[in-house]
């Protein structure tokens, strides 16, 4: 398998396996990159319906060696169809993504929200880890970022935490969040003192970690961030 192509397969996986529910993890993901359902049952020699069964948990679990099948023959599709994985996982960043960074091992929830001196405003932090974080320009996220650029922010894997800068009253980043098919983990708002009522409601809804960043700026955000890499 070439290099791309193993990377796109190595970085989907990662995805699937930190998440909570790796069978709808595997439906977004093939939906993101547009390959049917009959598509790719076809590809691994299962009925459309079993294929629909692993993906919504109907069926138990699925284990490691059929979320390998099912991601290279997804990445093989996609690759005869478009390319779209390795766009949407390549490094480079967009002008509206001011830091990404992936961790090396899990760190707790509770980490990143003293790193942003976050003030917490929904779910708990104690009892989550997270892989990942990313800083975006919140009003060119909003307003210049679509489609495949959008999914860019979430790097290698959703369970992170995704920081907004230049917001508002918060409302703007959770309906974006709302309407995507892919959900970070724990979400961080930068700029105002208090936020719109329905961005606390559209963040309990999701079952989100949501926190107010008391930095001064975007830059102590990343340097602050930095520290946990290392």
């Amino acid at each position: 398998m070439e290099t791309s192509r193993q990377d796109s397969v190595t970085k989907i996986a990662g995805d699937v396996v930190a998440s909570a529910d790796p069978g709808r993890a595997l439906k977004v993901w093939r939906e993101k990159l547009g390959v049917k359902q009959v598509q790719l049952a076809r590809a691994l020699k299962l009925s459309p319906s079993v294929l629909s069964d692993y993906e919504s948990g109907r069926r138990p679990s699925p284990g490691v060696l059929f979320v390998k099948k099912y991601i290279e023959a997804l990445v093989a599709l996609d690759e005869s169809q478009g390319r779209y994985a390795s766009r949407l996982l390549a490094p480079e960043k967009s002008s509206a993504i001011l830091a990404i960074s992936e961790f090396t091992k899990p760190i707790g929830a509770s980490a990143i929200l003293k790193a942003v001196k976050g003030t917490l405003l929904t779910g708990d932090p104690e009892h989550t880890n997270l892989y990942g974080y990313t800083v975006v320009d919140s009003i060119k996220t909003i307003y210049a970022l679509s489609g495949y650029d959008f999914y860019r922010i979430f790097g290698a894997t959703t369970e992170r935490a995704l920081i907004f800068t230049k917001v508002g009253m918060g409302r703007s980043p959770l309906v974006a969040i709302r309407v995507s098919q892919l959900k970070p983990r724990m979400v961080v708002i930068h700029g105002p003192k208090q936020l719109d009522p329905l961005a606390l409601e559209l963040a309990k809804k999701e079952g989100l970690i949501l926190a107010l960043s008391g930095c001064a700026n975007e830059d102590e955000i990343i340097a602050s961030l930095k520290t946990l890499l290392s």
